[in-house]
């Protein structure tokens, strides 16, 4: 075993010292106009990962006239021949598990049993869209007569992804897989601190049979995302990230009328009544606030926890949150990796002096742990416990994406419901309860693309995932996103003499 993972670490090694961060026409390249030098460092240690050139507009443009090329070719493949490709894709990755896996943590910064699992999520994904896509009809309807109209679906052209580091192949794939599969092309742009399983997955889709050009990758910045945003040639912008960048993105699509999907942040409500399961209650607000350093878009960080359970749940929740064991992601039994940088780690702990001058008290948590070398220049954070929260505290209402978990209490099912509302964001919420009419009421109410009953963070590829108000447009996975790669064409037939009324005279 550990032979194996010596040789999987020198494989993840000698994949970042590459040369070429770009993947465009079917092969690595470096940027012929960077605008500058991006250097990434690695989460765990903060030693130098690797460095890259920004690609510029004459590099967004190949990467794009690449795309272009290519759709003539993929879009006119037989959605099965397509679909078998994609399944292989997800075959591949499953056979590339480990190396994937701990590329990503290098990447990254989560634990290595995470990272598993995300990148299992992304073979699930390829494998789901690639058996599904052979299923997307068109419609014929008749409209009176002889006469009928065809509506057909077809893929929109050259897709632009720009991804987030948090789950940096599971975004970049919750993209591309469906896109692929209804036979657009794409050009996708990972975040600058996690530039590494994008590219890993370039390699298995030509591996696989993905034809060169349909799957382009291009580093950079924001300036970067804002040309790809801008290219004339791009009929879609998919973008993960933050409202701020989010708005960006939805004005440059808008200026040229382009198709957007916009996933964007969460402050999302775990509703916890007094008849819940206790242990999978304290097991939810674990999942819902400390997966991968808490740096998770749906998180449930407002925890409301009816008053009659407040004392257990809270001694529950405590001694669980100190047994997490903070330390090397590579190591098995971690369960609190490394923040992704110095500079996110600093803002996530003024987040903690906030809600203390507010008024918050620290159950636990909250601090930087410096560990032995060759970890000791890695950021990691205790996961944190807050409690005396009140609804308006900055803690509270901004999303931090950080290990902080906020616990408020409440008394009735309609006042934690107003309050879970009263926010600007809709990504996601939990409710737990043995009263399963209670529970469907509550969803019912609550302002959400996402509710779990029960459980919480979970996200099979066949679900639809998205946000209500400022937490998003559009929705990923499941067959909804199928309508958002492609487009209608309605054909009508006339089966009979055409019918002008006055307008012709015999």
């Amino acid at each position: 075993m550990e032979a194996r993972r010596a040789l999987i670490r020198k494989a993840v090694n000698a994949c970042c010292g590459r040369q070429g961060f770009n993947f465009v026409d079917g092969r690595r390249c470096e940027p012929t106009d960077s605008t500058g030098q991006i250097k990434v460092t690695e989460p765990a240690t903060g030693l130098p990962l690797c460095s890259f050139g920004s690609s510029g507009e004459r590099d967004v443009a190949d990467a794009v006239a690449s795309a272009k090329a290519a759709f003539a070719q993929w879009s006119q493949m037989a959605c099965t021949e397509r679909g078998r490709i994609l399944i292989n894709a997800g075959s591949k990755i499953r056979e590339n598990l480990e190396f994937l896996a701990h590329l990503e943590v290098k990447d990254n910064g989560k634990p290595i049993w995470e990272a598993r699992v995300d990148i299992l999520s992304c073979a699930d994904a390829f494998e789901y869209f690639g058996g599904v896509v052979p299923s997307v009809a068109g419609q014929h309807i008749p409209v009176g007569g002889d006469s009928f109209a065809i509506v057909s679906r077809e893929p929109l052209g050259v897709v632009a992804g720009i991804g987030a580091w948090n789950f940096p192949m599971q975004t970049c794939t919750w993209k591309v897989a469906p896109a692929l599969a209804c036979g657009n092309t794409f050009v996708y742009k990972p975040s600058p601190l996690t530039p590494m399983t994008a590219l890993a997955l370039a390699d298995i889709l030509i591996e696989v049979g993905v034809p060169k050009g349909s799957y382009n990758v291009i580093q950079g910045d924001g300036e970067t995302g804002s040309l790809l945003c801008h290219h004339p040639d791009v009929a879609k912008v998919s973008f993960t990230g933050s409202v701020l960048t989010g708005s960006k993105v939805m004005a440059a699509a808008a200026a040229g009328i382009k198709k957007v999907t916009l996933e964007l942040g969460g402050k999302s409500p775990l509703i916890i009544f007094d008849d819940a399961d206790m242990k999978n209650a304290v097991k939810a607000a674990l999942m819902a606030n400390f997966l991968t350093q808490g740096e998770v878009c749906s998180n449930g960080t407002r925890v409301f926890v009816q008053k009659g359970i407040y004392k257990d749940f809270m001694k529950n929740l405590i001694e669980a949150t100190k047994k997490l064991k903070i330390g090397d992601p590579f190591e098995e039994d971690t369960t609190v990796g490394a923040t992704i940088s110095k500079e996110h780690a600093e803002k996530v702990l003024r987040y903690v002096e906030s809600a203390k001058s507010e008024g918050a008290v620290v159950e636990c948590g909250g601090e930087r742990c410096v560990l032995p070398p060759p970890l000791d220049g890695g950021y990691y954070l205790s996961p944190c416990v807050l409690t005396s929260c009140t609804d308006d505290m900055k803690v509270v209402k901004e999303e931090v994406f950080g290990s902080i978990l906020s616990v408020l209490t409440f008394s009735e099912e309609d006042e934690v419901i107003d309050r879970a509302n009263a926010t600007h964001f809709g990504l996601a919420g939990g409710v737990f309860t043995k009263d399963i009419q209670r529970a469907f009421r509550v969803v019912k109410r609550v302002q959400a693309g996402t509710l779990w009953i029960n459980t919480y963070n979970l996200y099979p590829p066949s679900l639809p995932f998205g946000g209500y108000k400022q937490s998003g447009l559009g929705r990923e996975n499941g067959t909804a996103v199928l309508e958002q790669y492609t487009q209608t064409k309605t054909v009508y037939v006339e089966g009979g003499d055409v019918d002008c009324g006055p307008l012709y005279q015999e």
